[in-house]
């Protein structure tokens, strides 16, 4: 495909990264933290009904040039484009979410999976609130710590690698994922079914998300949550038009670009 549809030095600004370019860890840690807090997470393309594209042009488009957010197959899908561009070698893969760790979804997310030397770590730039902030070495039970909070990999016979966040003194799966490569199609069919079936969340409701480095900041539905070293503060949306402030003011969204179809 051709390259002229995307810009590695227009996405670099995007996500406001100076760093290293080479292929190792300290670069893909970097701009892993560079992509989830420059670029929100955000469905609000799904929540209004239009279609969500996953090619290279689209994707850049949308998230580099109209300075638009995404979810997990929009966020990643152009994160793994980022990468590829760079030289990594990267495994796209489907990973099915779980509330209570016993009953999973269906695939219907996006995960990547970096090599780099000898080593195989998981990024993940479009899982939302509890979703990580850095690269997470792919190495069961091992306990990882990264902005205040702490992840590990358990292994499941029936589904692979379950990621869990640890909570008080316990952890809880967020979802699991096999090593099985992923077609283009599959992206294709898991986000169809994501954007327009009517009992899908993302359908539902609207929701815009972005980490800090001291906390985070949450827009969902018509309430607005600010958590910053550990204060919450929170408030209620007035109308549309302080919906469309706050994207601007706390989200770097262009408002007008949210209207234009």
């Amino acid at each position: 495909m051709a390259n002229d549809s995307f810009n590695i030095t227009a996405y670099l600004k995007r996500i406001n990264y100076q760093g290293s370019l080479d292929v190792s860890f300290a670069t893909l840690r970097g701009l892993h933290i560079a992509h989830v807090t420059n670029i929100p997470f955000e469905n609000i393309d799904v929540y209004l009904g239009r279609p969500i594209k996953l090619d290279r042009k689209s994707l850049f488009n949308k998230l580099v040039v109209n300075k638009r957010g995404g979810y997990c197959f929009e966020m990643n899908g152009l994160f793994s484009i980022a990468l590829k561009e760079l030289g990594f070698t990267v495994r796209d893969l489907l990973a099915r979410g779980t509330i209570d760790g016993v009953n999973y979804m269906s695939r219907t997310h996006q995960v990547l999976v970096i090599e780099i030397g000898d080593q195989r770590y998981m990024a993940d730039v479009g899982f939302g609130n509890e979703g990580i902030m850095e690269p997470l070495l792919l190495e069961e039970k091992l306990e990882q710590e990264q902005f205040g909070n702490t992840y590990r990999f358990v292994k499941s016979e029936k589904y692979g690698y379950i990621l869990q966040k640890k909570t008080g003194n316990e952890f809880r799966p967020l979802y699991a994922f096999t090593l099985e490569e992923c077609c283009p199609d599959d992206f294709l069919m898991s986000n169809h079914y994501t954007s327009t079936y009517p009992d899908s969340f993302f359908r539902m409701v609207r929701v815009c998300t972005m980490p800090t480095t001291d906390g985070r900041i949450t827009l969902f539905e018509n309430e607005l949550k600010i958590l910053a070293n550990g204060k919450l503060t929170q408030r209620t949306i007035k109308d549309e038009e302080d919906f469309r402030q706050v994207l601007k003011d706390c989200f770097n969204i262009d408002p007008d670009a949210v209207s234009r179809k």
